[in-house]
């Protein structure tokens, strides 16, 4: 994704998988206090990467947006402070 912005996802509700439209992303894990370390992860020429911290396992589907997640409500949206 080079010129692009590197989407954050999170898995707030325990989701075993989660579908993604993009290869290189970030997790978060849930949202704050009960985040992890936002880990760049790259699935490369795979369609799956399990996040190391929170074992969420992330699954490309190039049907999706960069910002689109099956299940819905997954795309991190940092708030302001």
């Amino acid at each position: 994704m080079a010129g692009g912005s590197i989407p954050h996802f999170q898995n707030d509700a325990g989701h075993p998988v989660i579908t993604i439209g993009v290869r290189e992303f970030m997790c978060v894990g849930a949202d704050a206090p009960f985040d992890h370390p936002h880990v760049f992860l790259d699935m490369g020429s795979d369609a799956e990467k399990v996040c190391p911290y929170c074992s969420t396992l992330f699954r490309y589907d190039p049907s999706l947006k960069a910002n689109e997640t099956r299940p819905e409500g997954c795309i991190y949206i940092e708030r302001a402070a």
